[in-house]
């Protein structure tokens, strides 16, 4: 007849429904803090995003003069605006035509578009377009008569440039081409800026960035900040521009932290019901004899002859240290003359013997023991 020795699973149901249920409320705690305290936005040139390439510091400048920013990842966001609101569209993600259509209708009296695609360009903003050209970071006079850059006075700017109509105005430039350009029709306003990095938390306290971004961007006393996600509607042959979906969505590094948290809350619980180490008795008597012999034969099949010559070492020098009244910290020359004293034997052959190399072979290692135990002997019995 057998006796069951582990948990019944009744047993271990009881054992671990208490800590699960503990661990399973401060999971649920923590996913619900975080999805309260979370931005509504995140990531490159969001108004939430304290990083160099965010422009927390853009957003606040805003709101201290008197600009209500909301921040948005949702397209529908976008779609419902008024002549008394100002919609920017920050660079990234990717945006159908269909959409793009519906933002140009929307009615928005102001629109900004952050370094946009060629699809978002031809919609929104046509007749503008990319130069293929790139211009190299330097602080730029304005060098047009657009009230917001004319105060803002130079600025640095970097990135794309545009070719743009004769009936845009066109500022910050290289005499060709041009990184904001602005387009007015039917009383809307459409500015289309190719150097983000100007705006953004690293560059916006350099030259007059802020005083053009105040002046360009904070036109209405509402502005909504709308970061383009990625879709698999918007990406077609038309538009090589977009970067792709990421392969990790955002909102999964939410759900990693409360993971890990609850992996952190169960290593703690299992530690301490581990508890401290208890000794307990053998239920049978072992002789030291037995111990060192059991020891020898491990030190004999590793090949640890080091280990054993150290073990025999340590052991004669005890025995000599008391017979002699020698302290344990005494320096080896010391030990040696001592017992050179007593014994008369060569201090030389005393501190090969005591304090030497490990034997090269099992032969080596008897002598050596059999050498200390002669010295033992002689200082025991003289």
């Amino acid at each position: 007849m057998s006796t069951a020795v582990g948990r019944s699973g009744t047993e271990a149901w009881r054992a671990l429904r208490l800590p699960m249920l503990l661990t399973g409320v401060i999971v649920l705690g923590v996913l619900v803090l975080l999805i309260a305290g979370a931005a509504r936005t995140s990531g490159p040139f969001s108004p939430d995003s304290a990083e160099p390439a965010g422009a927390k510091a853009l957003a606040t400048l805003l709101g201290d003069h008197g600009v209500n920013v909301r921040g948005t990842e949702d397209v529908q966001d976008a779609l419902d605006g008024d002549s008394s609101q100002t919609l920017l569209i920050a660079p990234g993600g990717s945006l159908n035509r269909s959409d793009l259509l519906d933002i140009a209708k929307a009615g928005w009296g102001h629109i900004v578009l952050i370094r946009p695609s060629t699809r978002t360009l031809e919609v929104v903003a046509p007749g503008v377009l990319d130069a293929s050209a790139t211009l190299p970071e330097d602080s730029r006079s304005p060098d047009c008569d657009l009230p917001a850059a004319v105060k803002a006075g130079t600025a640095t700017v970097s990135g794309v440039s545009y070719s743009a109509p004769d009936s845009a105005i066109t500022c910050y430039g290289d005499g060709i081409n041009h990184t904001l350009i602005r387009l007015e029709s039917g009383g809307k306003i459409v500015d289309v800026v190719g150097s983000p990095r100007t705006f953004t938390n690293a560059e916006l306290a350099d030259d007059g960035n802020a005083a053009l971004a105040l002046n360009l961007i904070g036109t209405h006393p509402d502005l909504l900040w709308y970061l383009p996600q990625y879709d698999t509607t918007g990406f077609d042959d038309e538009d090589d521009t977009s970067d792709g979906p990421p392969l990790v969505p955002p909102d999964v590094r939410y759900i990693a932290w409360a993971l890990a948290f609850a992996a952190f809350v169960v290593a703690i619980w299992r530690g301490r019901r581990l508890g401290p180490v208890v000794p307990e008795p053998l239920p049978v008597i072992v002789h030291a004899a037995e111990t060192t012999e059991g020891r020898a034969r491990l030190y004999r099949r590793s090949r640890a002859r080091d280990r054993a010559a150290a073990a025999l070492r340590e052991s004669a020098l005890g025995k000599l240290h008391k017979a002699h009244g020698i302290p344990r910290r005494a320096e080896p020359t010391a030990v040696v003359a001592a017992i050179a004293a007593r014994t008369g034997r060569d201090p030389v052959m005393l501190y090969e013997l005591l304090y030497g190399q490990p034997p090269l072979d099992d032969s080596a290692l008897m002598y050596l023991s059999h050498q200390l135990d002669v010295l033992t002997l002689e200082v025991r019995h003289p």
